[in-house]
């Protein structure tokens, strides 16, 4: 397997997002490892046990580190569509995510108001009132749900939290009124023995059923484009991906593929 994507730093790029554009990364987990409530399959930072990180970096040091990179890309006249929090595991466990994001739109306005603020997001903390706050401030505030049911997420993603329920992730989702992209890994293959697929007729009729329920502004769909922890998946190709969600672009969602 490919070494995992851990990145030993908390401003990554400025780096091309094949959704996003130009993205300057914020991460705000440890430099050293992965810290995660989720352990998914196709993370390209490998496995939990195998990278656990230490302390999360100091709110205020990630900001400095930030306003430095931004004002010497000012400087050098880069491009910049969006600074994206995503990072080595999920960036809401920050302890200080709600400050971190604050300071981030003001020294977005500051240096490059047309840039967007992006978070990427398992949803499993839109429940904690200062994350759900601080997300209903970014311009993307992108939602993770691989599957419609419990049994489909604790195979692909592994949730750590033994409660984890789609149904409250849902609610969670559906409380920001359209407000949030809901973003969704298509994938198949083999884990421990047991067939990975959340693309079979049944798995896609219940996801489409519950973005009609959480009507999202966007949905993004995709599937791996890098080196995974399990190496018995495969690519769902761009075409199939298209087909699974042509019902709803029919009836009028916005949905991206990549």
């Amino acid at each position: 397997m490919a070494q995992p994507d851990i990145f030993n730093t908390n401003i990554v790029g400025p780096i091309h997002s094949r959704r996003l554009g130009i993205s300057l990364g914020v991460n705000l987990l440890p430099k050293d490892g992965k810290i995660c409530s989720f352990d998914c399959l196709y993370c390209e930072c490998g496995w939990n046990r195998d990278h656990r990180g230490g302390r999360f970096p100091l709110a205020n040091v990630v900001m400095q580190e930030l306003e430095e990179k931004l004002r010497q890309m000012q400087r050098d006249g880069a491009l910049l569509d969006v600074i994206t929090f995503a990072g080595n595991g999920e960036p809401t466990l920050h302890p200080d995510f709600d400050k971190v994001i604050d300071r981030t739109l003001q020294l977005r306005d500051e240096y490059y108001p047309s840039a967007k603020v992006s978070v990427l997001s398992n949803a499993t903390q839109i429940g904690n009132p200062r994350v759900h706050a601080a997300l209903l401030k970014v311009d993307n505030n992108i939602l993770k749900i691989d599957g419609a049911f419990d049994a489909t997420i604790r195979q692909i993603d592994q949730p750590g939290d033994a409660s984890y329920s789609v149904r409250r992730v849902v609610e969670g989702m559906k409380s920001f009124q359209g407000q949030l992209i809901v973003q969704t890994m298509f994938v198949r293959g083999e884990h421990d023995g047991q067939c990975v697929d959340n693309t079979t007729p049944a798995e896609v009729a219940a996801w489409q059923d519950l973005m009609r329920e959480i009507r999202p502004h966007q949905i993004m769909v995709y599937s791996l484009d890098r080196p995974t922890p399990e190496p018995n998946l495969t690519r769902v190709p761009k075409e199939e991906m298209a087909r699974l969600v042509a019902p709803l672009v029919a009836e009028g969602f916005n949905v991206s593929i990549a």
